[in-house]
């Protein structure tokens, strides 16, 4: 059993063939799949879904390229998602410097206002850093209170900011990333971190494993992440899935 722990099924490339994808997913045995949301349209597609599909959790939140959204309504609106059943993490939320589509100034803002509402509603915290990673960390260590549970997903960075990470008590999610030829730095990590605070995703529709590059991505296709980070440390197939899934079950709340 796989559990992909971060995808976008409401978003229309995966959600036009939905009945598809959740099939394929099943043939895969990924038999859980949390849908992320990253701005206020896809929280509430995220809660129409999650109400609807079985096996299917879901994350409200806002990605740092709408943070300029980010208000009082808008947090009151995710809050109250957040209360629905099936709702388990808030985000995705953190910083992005590489596209910078938001003023730094308001993702910042945008961050630790989801971070506060993850630790007022108890829940954990999905979140997404790219080319930002030390001020992505300096915030968690100040805005977390010691309190913080969560995964920086589709990790980018080496051991020593993944030691930080661990160390704020988050988990390290894996993508299809780790396939790609070049991406030594992040091999290293998934053979060094703790098995125990890994997590499995695809991040789909976005970054396809190497043998499907230049195609869409879907959750079916977690399995060769865990296949890729099971053969860098020498371990089965099984045991990565195993304790992933077991990883996400915990995180998340989740009863598999």
């Amino acid at each position: 059993m796989l559990i992909d722990s971060h995808a976008h099924l409401t978003d229309r490339r995966l959600y036009s063939d939905l009945d598809g994808v959740l099939e394929r997913a099943a043939e895969a045995e990924v038999q859980v799949i949390v849908t992320v949301g990253t701005d206020p349209a896809s929280n509430r597609a995220v809660a129409e879904l999650v109400a609807e599909a079985p096996r299917v959790f879901g994350t409200v939140g806002v990605h740092p390229h709408e943070a300029t959204v980010v208000g009082e309504d808008v947090l009151a609106e995710m809050a109250g998602l957040a209360r629905q059943p099936g709702i388990v993490a808030i985000g995705e939320t953190g910083l992005d410097f590489y596209r910078d589509l938001s003023p730094r100034d308001r993702q910042e803002m945008a961050f630790v206002e989801q971070i506060h509402l993850a630790r007022e509603l108890e829940l954990p915290l999905v979140v997404h850093s790219r080319d930002a990673h030390e001020r992505t960390v300096a915030i968690l260590q100040r805005e977390g209170g010691g309190e913080l549970r969560g995964v920086m997903h589709c990790f980018s960075a080496d051991m020593g900011i993944a030691n930080r990470v661990l160390a704020l008590g988050m988990h390290i999610g894996i993508a299809g990333p780790v396939t790609y030829p070049r991406a030594e730095t992040l091999r290293q990590v998934a053979r060094h971190a703790p098995l125990g605070r890994l997590l499995v995703e695809t991040d789909s529709p976005y970054l396809p494993p190497q043998r499907h590059r230049g195609e869409r991505n879907e959750p079916a296709y977690v399995m060769y992440v865990a296949e890729r980070i099971a053969q860098v440390r020498g371990i089965s197939f099984d045991e990565v899935a195993r304790a992933t899934s077991a990883n996400a079950a915990g995180l998340f709340g989740i009863e598999v």
